[in-house]
Formats: structure tokens, C-alpha cells, sequence
């Protein structure tokens, strides 16, 4: 059972996807229950996969390896690290919060929509399991397809605009991807003698260097594109502020997760020498995007925008804390991976709330909700505090270790990236202050109704995890620790082999300068003689 835990969490929702094929289009709700069952089994297969994962156990769990396409190589091959699984889990939860949020604000369309959600969660969570090349670009193709229906469909007035943007910057980055693929593939095979795209065996691969460099370049261009790492961070805000809430949320909570963890899971293992040369320029970026997306957030009109942009200054975090190269930079980012899925997630949700009562997002058009829509302002706060990483919330625990990293690796860096975290505080309550607090100025507000108990529902497991990641974090980072360990080994042999190589080198050279010395000593000598 264990064996084939993987493959039932990534293609149970698929088979939901299959079965909406047969529930005619009228009958809506039938829909979005079967929807919405077939996402928390889901969600329920994923905690089981929680609950057998051994934390102790360091390498992959619940392996599957099974021939698949045997004339080139191809494998089936399943497995995950705590990494990959917090990163299941959440995917999971997120699926059946979203489609609890769409339930009244998706009205036509409904059974595409819904086909499109599950279908995406079978990419997603397929990208988390995949140890095997090919089959991690196949899943990472499939999410390009039902996102890019749900924003250009179910989206905003420049739809798509947003959807064909997506398109192009991801297709660009799997573009590169692709090539580097079929690179390493027969590298392998030039070295070993077998053609594989197998995650595992390619990482006892020796990659030269002059080629690593180049290798890491297309994957990294690839996964900075999905961050998105500044500058390639221009399709987000539009994708964000056009998508529907559902698919803004799977934004920010999973799908941009994708990048960071392609950097953790393929470009360090199998590059270290390479992730160690690019350190400083991605480390300048993602400082760079800290700053740049916090100082633009402030100047947003639209509090789904200055939430969008808000993103581009959090994963900066996460990049900086993955290329800190230590332990406590690299948890910290895992973590914080997680963090911004639940707060930038819960974000979204309650900004789709408010827009379906005002159909407006701009934040002079509020002011004074806390009088009239009380539930609504408390779970509001308890977000925003999340978001800028008030002590006993998420946020703090992952951002205290990014910069805890950051400052080992690199003081100047620690303390530029530290100004983030004063200027997310300066956007988040400077926003929640104009929307929330003051007296109600348009009439239109007054008449609001509060959250309705489905929306407490759906708010009310972001809460209890934002507490729980807050103050009491240890199960998260017990099934952590061993797959980052295991990360920096090889990160650090690189180093100390580059260091063994500059000794080696260093005593080449002085060797030779005791023979050089030695000969002229001795001709010296004999011309005296």
C-alpha cells in the first residue's frame, strides 16, 4: 500500500476530473460536491502520506520505479523527501479551500472550471513526487494547461492578456529546461553507458564544471521564471490581479513554489560547483526583488495588486535563505515556502470575499469594515500579522531563519534584507488601516454582510495553521532536516573539493618554485666553481 500511496494522490483527482465528465453541465452543484469530494480525499490521502512519513529517515520514502517507456530510458519513478511532502500537504489543502471559495463566485462554466482545478492538482502534486526527469517536465507541462484555461476563461477583463503572458514566459523557461534535459541524458549515457533520466542516478553523474555552468543557467532561467525572481517577475502581478481567487491563490500557494523547489530538488543537488559560482548574482536578485517588490507594493491601488506584488518581495526571501548554503537559511526558506502559501493564500481568499460583496478591489473605495463587517476585519488582521511575520505567527519562523542564514552567509546581505521586513510591515497595516479602520465615507459599505459560515470554514484551517507553524514548528522541521542535510553534503563536498583543488595548486606552485630555486642555486654554484 505504501508503494502506491504516491500515484493515488496524484491521479485520485484526475479520476474525480474524468467522472465530472459524465455530470451534465446543468447540474451544477452535483459538480462542485463531487468536486469538492474528490479534493478532500485527497486532502485525506495526503495526510496519511504525512502520518507514515518516517522524520528520522533521511533519502526518498514510498519509492515506486517502474520501467515506463524501457527504449529510451524512462522510468516511473516516485518518491518523496519532507520537503516534497509539506509541499503535498499544502497543495492539498489548498485544492479544497479553492473550491469551496468558488462555490457561489464561479457561475458559468462550472464543470471546466472544476475539471481544470483537478487536473492542475494532479500537476502539481506530480512535480512534488517526480524523481524522474522526463516525468517532472511532463507534470510541469501539465500545469501550464488548466492554468492558463482558468485565468483566460474565469479571469478578469484583461484575461487574456494575463493567460497568453503566462504562457510564453513559462513556455521559454521549459524551452531551456527541455535542452538541458536532453543534455544531461546523453552525458550520462556517454559516461555510463546507459541512457536514464533517473533523478538519483544522475546525481552520482560528475558534471565538468564549464558544463555545469551552462546546465544550471537553463534550469535556473526556467525556475526563476516561475519564482518569479527579479526580473523575470512581469507576468505575475498581471496573472494574479486577472485570475479568478481561486487560481490567484494556487498562484501564490503552489505554483510558485514550483521554482524554489526546482532549485532545491535538481539545480543544487546536480550542480553544486555552479550553484556555488552563480551564489552572489542570484543572492543580488533576490535582494533586489526584497526591496523592489515591497517599495512597489506600497504604491498600489488595488488590494489585489499590492498582494501580488507583495509576492515577488517574499520569494526573494526564499531565494536569498536557498542560496544562504546553511542550515539554518535553507529550513528557513523551506518553511517560509509553506508560510507564504498559507498567508499570501488567505490573502486572496479574503480579497475575492470583499469583492464579491463591492466588485471593486481599490482600496480608497473602502474604509470603516471593521464596523460592519467585523468577522471579516479580525480574520483580516490575524493575515496581515501573519504576512509580515509578527512573532508567534508563520511568517516569523521562516523569515527569523532566511535572515539568521543570510547573515552567516553574508552580513551586507542580512542586513540590506533585513529593511524587507520593516517595509512589508510599513505596505501590509498602511493598507489594512485605509480598508478596515475610519469611519465608513461610502454608503455602499455600510450595507455589507459579514463573512457566511462557509467562509468562516474556509478561513478557519489558515488559522490554526498559522498559529500552529508559529509556535510550535518542530513537526515541520523534524521531516525538513534530513533533505536539506542531505543537499548541503553535496554542496559542501564541492566546496571542500574546490578547496582541495586550490591547495593541490598552491603546492604545485611551490614545489616548482623549490625546483626553480634549487636549479639556480646549483648553477650559481657551479659558475662559481
Amino acid at each position: 500500500m505504501e508503494h502506491l500511496i504516491l500515484p493515488l494522490v496524484i491521479f485520485f483527482p484526475s479520476i474525480g476530473a474524468l467522472l465530472l465528465l459524465l455530470v451534465p453541465e446543468r447540474q451544477a452543484d452535483t459538480i462542485r460536491g463531487v468536486s469538492l469530494i474528490v479534493s478532500f480525499v485527497t486532502m485525506l490521502l495526503s495526510f496519511a502520506v504525512y502520518y507514515w512519513f518516517d522524520p528520522v529517515a533521511s533519502g526518498m520514502q514510498f519509492e515506486l520505479n517502474q520501467l515506463w517507456i524501457a527504449s529510451v530510458g524512462i522510468n516511473f519513478h516516485l518518491g518523496i523527501d519532507g520537503i516534497s511532502l509539506l509541499l503535498i500537504v499544502l497543495t492539498t489543502i489548498l485544492t479544497v479551500l479553492c473550491i469551496l471559495s468558488s462555490w457561489r463566485s464561479v457561475t458559468k462554466g462550472v464543470k471546466g472550471f472544476h475539471i481544470s482545478m483537478l487536473v492542475l492538482a494532479t500537476g502539481m502534486i506530480g512535480v512534488f513526487c517526480a524523481l524522474d526527469l522526463f516525468l517532472f517536465y511532463i507534470f510541469w507541462e501539465v500545469m501550464l494547461i488548466p492554468m492558463y484555461f482558468i485565468i483566460g476563461i474565469w479571469g478578469g477583463p484583461r484575461k487574456i492578456y494575463a493567460a497568453i503572458k503566462f504562457v510564453l514566459f513559462t513556455m521559454i523557461g521549459s524551452l531551456l529546461m527541455l535542452v538541458a534535459l536532453i543534455y544531461i541524458y546523453f552525458e550520462f549515457h556517454s559516461l555510463t553507458g546507459e541512457y536514464s533520466f533517473d533523478l538519483l542516478q544522475i546525481m552520482s553523474m560528475q558534471v565538468p564544471y564549464q558544463a555545469q555552468l551552462w546546465l544550471f543557467a537553463a534550469f535556473a532561467l526556467a525556475f526563476a521564471i516561475k519564482v518569479p525572481l527579479f526580473p523575470f517577475h512581469t507576468w505575475l502581478p498581471d496573472a494574479h490581479v486577472e485570475a479568478p481567487t481561486a487560481g490567484s491563490v494556487i498562484l501564490a500557494g503552489v505554483l510558485l513554489k514550483m521554482g524554489t523547489y526546482g532549485f532545491i530538488r535538481i539545480c543544487m543537488p546536480l550542480f553544486p560547483e555552479a550553484t556555488i559560482a552563480y551564489l552572489p548574482y542570484i543572492c543580488i536578485l533576490s535582494i533586489i526583488a526584497i526591496i523592489y517588490g515591497a517599495l512597489v507594493s506600497m504604491v498600489q491601488k488595488d488590494i489585489k495588486s499590492l498582494v501580488a506584488f507583495s509576492s515577488v518581495s517574499h520569494m526573494g526571501f526564499v531565494m536569498l535563505g536557498l542560496f544562504a548554503l546553511n542550515q539554518n537559511g535553507v529550513e528557513g526558506s523551506v518553511m517560509q515556502m509553506i508560510n507564504h502559501g498559507v498567508s499570501t493564500g488567505a490573502l486572496f481568499l479574503l480579497v475575492g470575499m470583499i469583492y464579491e460583496r463591492r466588485h471593486t478591489r481599490m482600496i480608497a473605495d473602502f474604509g470603516g469594515l471593521a464596523k460592519v463587517m467585523p468577522a471579516f476585519s479580525v480574520f483580516f488582521m490575524i493575515v496581515t500579522l501573519s504576512s509580515i511575520g509578527l512573532p508567534l505567527t508563520n511568517g516569523f519562523v521562516g523569515e527569523f531563519l532566511i535572515l539568521l542564514g543570510a547573515f552567516k552567509a553574508n552580513v551586507v546581505y542580512g542586513i540590506v534584507a533585513a529593511s524587507g521586513v520593516i517595509l512589508a510591515a510599513c505596505y501590509m497595516l498602511w493598507m489594512y488601516q485605509r480598508v478596515v479602520f475610519g469611519k465608513v465615507t461610502n454608503a455602499q459599505n455600510e450595507k455589507l454582510s459579514d463573512l457566511s459560515p462557509r467562509e468562516k470554514l474556509i478561513l478557519v484551517p489558515i488559522v490554526v495553521l498559522i498559529f500552529w507553524i508559529g509556535i510550535y514548528p518542530k513537526p515541520f522541521f523534524e521531516r525538513i532536516e534530513p533533505a536539506v542535510k542531505d543537499v548541503l553534503t553535496k554542496i559542501n563536498g564541492a566546496r571542500l573539493s574546490s578547496a582541495d583543488d586550490g591547495q593541490d595548486a598552491a603546492q604545485m606552485f611551490i614545489d616548482e618554485s623549490k625546483e626553480i630555486s634549487t636549479v639556480v642555486i646549483d648553477e650559481g654554484v657551479t659558475a662559481d666553481e
